[in-house]
């Protein structure tokens, strides 16, 4: 009888200890199966907070997100063909000229349609839904002299150049999408004066009347001030440079809804919201987190 209790209590310890294993194997798949994705972001204002509004939404549905923010604009397409993130917000412009090395196009259902099937079949990397958001190349011009001269386009500011000073940034003048474009495409802009200034102080410049215009980028928080004009390139110089999500093929056919999550964000983007977001970080100082979960909420 007590060689039986034995084997019983045996078979019973046995029986425990496999059931133990069960137990922890299971906690170990249960872990595994987690959904989990790397939201990136270029080392742009707008760039950190429409990457924190992916990955807020991205946590509303159920997923497990590690941010990884503020990577060099030169490095993020690695880092996306890398793994080493699994998204992030990316411009139309910039995939079609930055990284395909292709003619800047100047439509932008084209320009998408472009970058969609190139990504998609160089680097197996799917754009989603493009925003009305762009994020491109511009002048800037005082609001009290575009109404002094008239001047609400490109093609009014070259013909005023002779009155204006420019506020130049250097490189701008040297390249093809810059003044050199412009002067093949508008004629030549003769200043009253051209200066060199560091790009982040152009605002400053204009502001203490040290000159009339600037080149600027459409979506600057600045923009929002009553002060500033962003002028109509008329003859359309400048390709667009749309806002979208682009996913890593693999994460998208493991995780499908990430294109409905992400996409529903797209659609509340234009460029008059991008820009005011930009002035609430760049202007008024905000943590971009804390613009980002206000406008998260404002749009769930």
């Amino acid at each position: 009888m007590k060689k039986g209790n034995k084997v019983l209590k045996k078979a019973l310890a046995i029986f425990i200890a496999a059931s133990l294993m069960v137990g922890i194997a299971g906690c170990g798949n249960s872990k595994s199966e987690e959904k989990s994705i790397k939201v990136g972001s270029k080392d742009l204002t707008e760039n950190l907070i429409v990457a924190e509004v992916y990955a807020l939404a991205l946590e509303d549905a159920g997923f497990s997100v590690e941010r990884v923010m503020d990577i060099a604009g030169s490095v993020v397409h690695t880092s996306i063909m890398n793994g080493e993130i699994d998204l992030y917000p990316e411009y139309t412009g910039t995939g079609l000229i930055s990284i395909l090395k292709m003619d800047p196009m100047t439509d932008a259902q084209q320009v998408y349609d472009t970058v969609k099937e190139e990504y998609e079949k160089q680097y197996k990397l799917i754009w989603l839904d493009y925003s009305q958001a762009n994020d491109g190349q511009g002048l800037v011009i005082r609001t009290d002299i575009a109404e002094k001269y008239g001047i609400k386009t490109i093609s009014d500011l070259q013909k005023n150049a002779s009155e204006l000073r420019f506020a130049s940034q250097g490189e701008f003048d040297q390249r093809e999408d810059g003044m050199l474009g412009l002067e093949k495409l508008y004629g030549p802009f003769d200043w009253k004066s051209s200066k060199v200034y560091d790009g982040g102080l152009k605002y400053s410049v204009l502001e203490n009347d040290e000159a009339d215009a600037a080149p600027a980028y459409t979506t600057e928080g600045q923009l929002v001030k009553d002060e500033f004009t962003l002028l109509e390139d008329d003859k359309k110089l400048w390709p667009p440079y749309n806002l979208a999500p682009v996913v890593r093929e693999t994460v998208l056919n493991t995780y499908p809804e990430i294109a409905d999550i992400l996409n529903k964000i797209s659609a509340t983007l234009d460029t008059k919201t991008v820009t005011k977001l930009n002035a609430e970080a760049d202007v008024e100082k905000r943590e971009y987190e804390e613009v980002a979960k206000e406008y998260y909420d404002s749009i769930k």
